[in-house]
């Protein structure tokens, strides 16, 4: 049987994938989006979103104040030896959990014509100028244009020999929602001995905790409840949030070998957007603003090239890896450097000092992980 022919195929259907895919039909295009998972569905994911997508959202006909987000605009950072320093988000942003944001756009998508495949690529291959994509439900597609926006890691990434999936990485994400009191307009993060928790609350008043640890550190203790009253309730914020709070979940959500390694804009002739183009330190924030921002930029170039506008492949390329790098390049490396200093046990609390004594550094640091409202 003849494989069936798109403009675009879209592997991975989170933020970077549905947003890109809503874009792309917007323009026209035969959009094919290949999820392995149902939605709607849980993430390990901080699930704060900086305002500078909002104008992209609006212009892809997503308001995520229709669904309950959580308007925040303050921020709160303690350290493990309970020193603490607020400040006020410069841009703002807001709070929506992965389960229902995932959902909402995949039914936006729907209603945009998208047709969307429940089902696991297994095989990507580019001959000739165009792409062969096969699932493990043994559908094969063509296409001009693929899309890599499965995630973290994938056995994609070992298909296509990326370096940094050759290199264990020693991070392990826990996340979960819980019931308790903490203000909605607030992002917190409270650092840890070995790593750090995200805090706000997400659409239906749920708090979402997610911590990031080194895994080193983490398998000293028995389970993870052993870890989190040995270590994170060493942080007085914690403890607190830990032990006034109901689990809405029935057990923690955990993700192994999140890599922080340089990855590759482009591999294979594949567009990589989101956390599988690269991911910032979940201490800056701002990961799904970086995945939504990173699908408008592959869109608009992937329409250029679809009209003629862009001569060849190669330009595309060229061009996509160029402003990736313009648009995350500097979030990046202020990412791995905040994180690496506030690693350091010794030097947190005196980072938090200098930052009481200079609080003008405080909203500089993190436009340098953030971007501008995005235009479309």
């Amino acid at each position: 049987m003849k494989a069936k022919q798109y403009d675009v195929i879209i592997i991975g259907g989170g933020l970077a994938g549905l947003t890109s895919a809503i874009h792309l039909s917007k323009a026209k295009f035969k959009v094919l989006l290949i999820e392995k998972n149902a939605y709607p569905k849980h993430k390990v994911c901080g699930e704060y979103v900086s305002n500078e997508v909002l104008p992209y959202l609006a212009y892809l006909g997503f308001n995520p104040f229709k669904f309950g987000a959580k308007k925040i605009s303050k921020f709160e950072l303690t350290t493990h030896n309970n020193k603490s320093i607020s400040a006020n988000l410069p841009l703002g942003g807001f709070g929506m959990s992965r389960y229902d944001m995932d959902f909402r756009l995949y039914q936006l998508a729907l209603k945009n014509g998208i047709e969307v495949l429940q089902d696991t690529v297994v095989d990507v291959h580019f001959e000739n100028d165009n792409f062969q994509v096969k699932t493990k439900l043994q559908s094969n597609f063509n296409t001009k244009i693929v899309i890599g926006s499965y995630g973290k890691r994938s056995n994609l990434d070992v298909q296509f020999n990326r370096k940094f999936i050759k290199k264990k990485s020693p991070y392990l994400g826990v996340k979960m929602h819980v019931s308790g009191d903490f203000p909605e307009d607030k992002v917190a993060l409270h650092n840890f001995k070995g790593g750090y928790c995200g805090v706000s609350k997400v659409e239906n008043n749920h708090i979402n905790l997610c911590y990031i640890t080194n895994f080193e550190a983490f398998k000293k203790h028995k389970d993870i409840e052993a870890f989190q009253e040995q270590v994170l309730f060493k942080n007085e914020a914690l403890k607190w949030l830990f032990t006034n709070s109901k689990s809405a979940f029935e057990k923690p959500l955990t993700i192994s070998q999140i890599s922080f390694k340089t990855k590759q804009p482009i591999e294979n002739h594949i567009i990589m957007c989101g956390d599988t183009a690269g991911m910032i330190h979940p201490l800056c924030g701002n990961g799904m603003g970086m995945a939504i921002r990173s699908a408008q930029l592959a869109s608009v170039l992937i329409i250029d090239y679809l009209h003629g506008k862009i001569a060849s492949r190669k330009t595309l390329e060229t061009a996509y890896t160029k402003r990736w790098k313009k648009t995350f390049g500097l979030r990046l490396k202020a990412g791995h450097a905040i994180a690496y200093l506030f690693r350091q046990d010794s030097l947190a609390p005196k980072l938090l000092t200098v930052l009481r004594w200079f609080p003008f550094l405080m909203p500089l640091i993190i436009k340098m992980t953030h971007g501008k409202p995005m235009s479309t």
